[in-house]
């Protein structure tokens, strides 16, 4: 009998092991509390599609992630606030936009660098942004004829 308890216990505590190394990978995986960045906000017209966690990207590249969206009741915009990841400088004169991954794909925050040699500090304001585009909204544009001129 004590040896059977015994293996059980080694056993309980591989379960264990691995169950604990499988939580790290996946939190690493995630980007829970594991990259260190620097602040950066955007304001934007809309933001549809994008939530708290969703990717920051630079030329395809995951560089960050959403921190915080939030109304702006003054302007009713929303203002977002995203981390970049440490040693990414981004230029001062980069646009920052709400991208689609496809027709079923999600949105993402996707940075394109300009190119200047002064760059954003943390906690600066991207002002040159674009806001998401509403697939639905093109589509009834399309069908109604709008915009087609003669």
């Amino acid at each position: 009998m004590s040896s059977q308890n015994t293996t059980e216990i080694i056993v309980g505590a591989g379960v264990i092991a691995i169950a604990a190394g499988f939580l790290i990978y996946a939190g690493q995986i995630a980007g829970i509390g594991g990259t260190k960045g620097y602040d950066l906000n955007a304001s934007f017209r809309s933001i549809e599609g994008v939530n708290v966690g969703t990717d920051v990207r630079l030329a395809g590249v995951k560089v960050g992630s959403v921190t915080d969206i939030v109304l702006d009741p003054a302007s009713f915009r929303a203002k977002a606030g995203f981390t970049v990841q440490n040693g990414i400088d981004v230029p001062d004169d980069s646009q920052v936009v709400i991208a689609s991954e496809g027709l079923l794909g999600g949105n993402y925050v996707e940075i394109l660098p300009g190119g200047s040699t002064f760059n954003y500090a943390a906690g600066d304001e991207v002002l040159d942004t674009q806001g998401s585009v509403s697939l639905i909204s093109l589509l009834l544009k399309f069908v109604a004829g709008g915009g087609s001129e003669g």
